[in-house]
């Protein structure tokens, strides 16, 4: 029996970049984000590069008309949502992108690859000219700071210099342009959207790391992808910019330099949410069967799961409802959701900051007899007092923060000495460590 056929139809998104052999940046790049972002990826290729993590060996530019021929085949077939461009390399190159981008009128978001990551110029500057005609067609110019400064003339060494370029860029005939504060220091990284109407800066927290390869090909296409869904240009930014800061936080360590961004993170992530909420509901079970109503807070138990590149509640599964005291051991009041914790997402996300493989979490009462179980076991335990938190700093995040300062060996618990009760929370990196935790304090417990 044949099976009938069931097609999707999604946007499609046409990049127009250089090949990176080594799959981190450049077209590899493109081709992932915009998959990862449920769109069709097309490609124009310019120029073939030998490169791996460590930099590159070679580039060769194609023939103009193999270029152009690239774009036909696709244009003629497909049709094209939005564009995004990379590494155009040569003038010639650069004033055909333009004249095709003039054709198609579509959102295009140009990514200005102009400056090498050493500071070196990649581009004459007849190109550097011809890219102030393709930024007047883009919807969107995403210069880091260095391309900023080529574009405009001003030094961009801080948010304010940012702003200066960005305004500049529209007065030069640019729609809207985002400054990227990658290569401006500070403890945030601040992106400068700029229009005709409006200034907005993003801000996301610095993450340390050297494994940034391709992060600009990641969020111009991020962006790109959003525009071909019909997003309005301020919330594909956001979004773009939201999906690099995870994918640089949780970069992937390939090769023998400093790695790749994780062009797929988002992908992955929604991948693992049902597993997640489908491992919470396994511990829940556990502490059903154990009749784990010892270890349940006056204020209520809940039991969290983080997905793999969770950053927010909202991406961590709970109990709705908490999990209560019955005659026979607990009461379970709703269904796993979600975003339907609070206290225990929060601490988990606080805990992932310092040792990021803890994905699962769940609070219990804390008092003399769990304290002497506790030592029994012999777990490495924090502890925190949230009267002691620094003003303007949120008392959670600040303590576990000190919890896991205080241990040479990440933390299992992590005991809260304030809000409505004591707490001491329970963490792993799977589920069923979890439960076990779960069960063994509970069996400390009782046999004390």
């Amino acid at each position: 029996m044949t099976r009938q056929r069931a097609p999707v139809e999604p946007p499609v998104v046409l990049t127009v970049a250089g090949s990176d052999s080594g799959g981190g940046a450049g077209i590899q790049a493109d081709l992932k984000t915009i998959e990862a972002g449920g769109a069709f990826g097309t490609s124009v290729i310019t120029s073939v590069t030998a490169q791996h993590t460590r930099g590159v060996r070679s580039t060769h530019l194609l023939p103009l008309e193999e270029i152009e021929a690239q774009y036909e085949a696709v244009a003629e077939d497909f049709a094209v949502e939005a564009v995004k461009t990379g590494m155009l390399a040569t003038e010639e190159v650069i004033e055909l992108v333009t004249e095709k981008l003039t054709e198609l009128s579509v959102p295009a978001v140009v990514d200005p690859v102009m400056v090498a990551a050493s500071g070196d110029r990649l581009l004459d500057e007849g190109a550097e000219s011809a890219y102030e005609d393709l930024a007047r067609e883009a919807a969107l110019l995403t210069p880091n700071a260095d391309e900023a400064e080529v574009l405009t003339g001003i030094e961009v060494e801080s948010t304010e210099a940012a702003v200066r370029a960005g305004e500049q860029l529209i007065e030069d005939g640019v729609d809207a342009a985002l400054v990227k504060g990658g290569h401006v220091d500070g403890e945030e990284v601040v992106d400068v959207f700029v229009t005709d109407e409006r200034v907005e800066r993003i801000s996301h927290p610095r993450v340390e790391t050297a494994a940034t390869h391709g992060s600009g090909c990641t969020l111009s296409s991020a962006i790109a992808t959003r525009l071909a869904y019909g997003d309005d240009l301020e919330t594909a930014i956001r979004t773009g910019t939201d999906l690099l800061a995870r994918a640089v936080r949780y970069s992937l360590d390939v090769g023998e330099g400093p790695g790749a961004v994780h062009h797929m993170v988002a992908a992955r992530d929604r991948a693992e949410r049902e597993p997640t909420a489908e491992a919470v509901r396994n511990v829940l079970e556990t502490l059903m069967e154990a009749d784990a109503g010892a270890l349940v807070p006056e204020v209520g138990m809940n039991v969290a799961g983080a997905t793999p590149y969770a950053e927010v509640p909202g991406e961590c599964a709970a109990v709705e409802g908490r999990i209560g005291r019955a005659a026979d051991g607990i009461a379970v009041r709703g269904d796993v959701r979600y975003g339907a914790s609070d206290h225990v997402a929060q601490t988990l996300l606080a805990a992932r900051e310092s040792h990021p493989e803890y994905r699962f979490a769940l609070d219990c009462r804390f008092g003399s007899d769990i304290e002497a179980a506790l030592e029994t076991l012999g777990w490495p335990v924090g502890a925190f007092d949230r009267a002691n938190s620094p003003d303007g700093e949120p008392a959670l995040a600040w303590g576990v923060r000190q919890a896991f300062a205080e241990e040479t060996t990440p933390p299992v618990g992590v005991i809260d000495r304030g809000g409505r009760e004591p707490l001491v929370t329970l963490l792993a990196t799977d589920a069923p460590t979890l439960a076990e935790r779960a069960t063994s304090l509970l069996g400390a417990v009782e046999q004390d």
